[in-house]
């Protein structure tokens, strides 16, 4: 199984306690070596919404991002949440017409802004004196340059804060606070700890066809549809809508709920960075993680339309999330009343997945014991929704086929 890596380093404020982190990306080697700067910036941020979560990896403190001149202009960039990420431009970004616009139109929509690590001297003010009002922050090397301290002071004079970056022995740490730097970086204080996550990628074709449904204006059915054929977009979007913070007052009862929640541009705008990260994968081979949550969602919906023939969308779109959500403790790697106690389900999703309880926790429940063989608690499962001898057995048979589809796809990969 592929594995995603990324490095969080933490940054600490003048009485050392953490204040911020700062997330770098790694490869599977854990490697930082990537072939573009934008697709690693993209790779970073689409790592923390969709599949570590903010709350796992930041808490409640906010991350820095390394971004370049070409991430910077992208449009894209307005679909990140604000609340989550600092957007550290490297020191190489030329402050012409189109940058100082941009980052002028970023801080007047909320965005926090950063100066990448730089030597902090008069030709730093002459590039960036255009931008400095839209600022918050600036990372400088600790360079020996007696005019050092009154860089700072001019700095301060503006309402930004300075962090110290390379801070690797006391001596540099001591200089960085008698400069009076307001956060601190570095090797001295620890190295950067690599967090490991399992990669569940979804293919290229599944992301461009859903981009477009949704920019078709074609039928949320039809949107929704598609989202249930690829349950590894699936478990991302839930794990973006608990990173993004939504406010949402409603319960997420289905799919179809949340692209009506979300609406089409904003979800559009997600897929298109999961494209843009290179969050997909390259071949068709599919996890066996996902095919269990498929084969899972299959049982969960088909079972349900042997139950209640005249089920609508809504009762078969929260069959199909309680199979979705019936992995995510495997997954994410934490229990899974953690993970529910930060997505906004419904309840009778949530006491089928933690008590079995309900029509849902029933068919739930017998969805395990299929997978157990169980056939004592198949039969009494039949038997209590008088359902035909052996109808679970044709069941199962279809949702296998179902499944079958997605382990061995016909079409061609982009």
């Amino acid at each position: 199984m592929k594995h995603v890596y990324v490095a969080r380093q933490s940054i600490l404020d003048e009485n050392s306690d953490v204040c911020a982190y700062e997330i770098l990306y790694r490869d599977a080697e854990q490697s930082s070596k990537i072939e573009n700067d934008r697709y690693a910036s993209a790779a970073v941020i689409s790592s923390v919404l969709n599949r570590f979560g903010t709350k796992s990896l930041l808490g409640n403190k906010r991350a820095f991002v390394k971004i370049d001149e070409k991430f910077l202009l992208n449009d894209l960039i307005f679909s990140i949440p604000k609340d989550f990420f600092i957007f550290s431009i490297f020191s190489s970004v030329v402050a012409s017409e189109r940058v100082v616009e941009r980052i002028e139109q970023l801080h007047a929509n909320g965005y926090t802004l950063s100066i990448d690590n730089v030597n902090l001297d008069d030709t730093f003010f002459e590039n960036y004196s255009e931008i400095l009002k839209s600022i918050s922050y600036v990372k400088i090397f600790m360079q020996e340059d007696v005019a050092l301290a009154q860089h700072i002071k001019k700095l301060h004079a503006k309402n930004i804060k300075i962090i110290g970056v390379k801070i690797e022995d006391q001596k540099t740490y001591e200089r960085a606070k008698e400069l009076q730097c307001d956060a601190f970086e570095g090797y001295y204080f620890a190295e950067p700890k690599i967090i490991e996550n399992a990669e569940y990628n979804p293919t290229r074709m599944a992301v461009l066809r859903l981009y477009n449904i949704l920019m078709e204006d074609r039928s949320i059915d039809e949107a929704a549809d598609e989202f249930e054929q690829n349950p590894e977009i699936t478990v991302q979007l839930l794990q973006f809508i608990n990173s993004a913070a939504f406010p949402f007052r409603k319960k997420i009862s289905s799919i179809h709920h949340v692209i009506v929640l979300l609406g089409r541009i904003q979800l559009a705008k997600w897929l298109m960075l999961m494209i843009y990260a290179k969050s997909v994968a390259s071949s068709m081979e599919t996890s066996p993680l996902m095919l269990m949550v498929k084969n899972r969602t299959e049982l969960m919906e088909r079972i349900l339309k042997a139950i209640r023939p005249d089920a609508r969308s809504n009762m078969l779109g929260e069959a199909y999330m309680v199979g979705v959500l019936s992995l995510m403790d495997t997954l994410f790697s934490m229990p899974l009343e953690e993970i529910l106690k930060n997505i906004n389900v419904s309840d009778e999703v949530r006491d089928a997945l933690l008590y079995d309880k309900g029509l849902f926790g029933d068919i739930y429940k017998v969805v395990r014991s299929m997978e157990h063989m169980d056939i004592n608690d198949i039969v009494d499962f039949e038997m209590k929704y008088r359902l035909a001898p052996n109808q679970i057995k044709d069941i199962i048979m279809d949702a296998i086929m179902a499944v079958a589809t997605l382990e061995h796809p016909n079409e061609s990969e982009l």
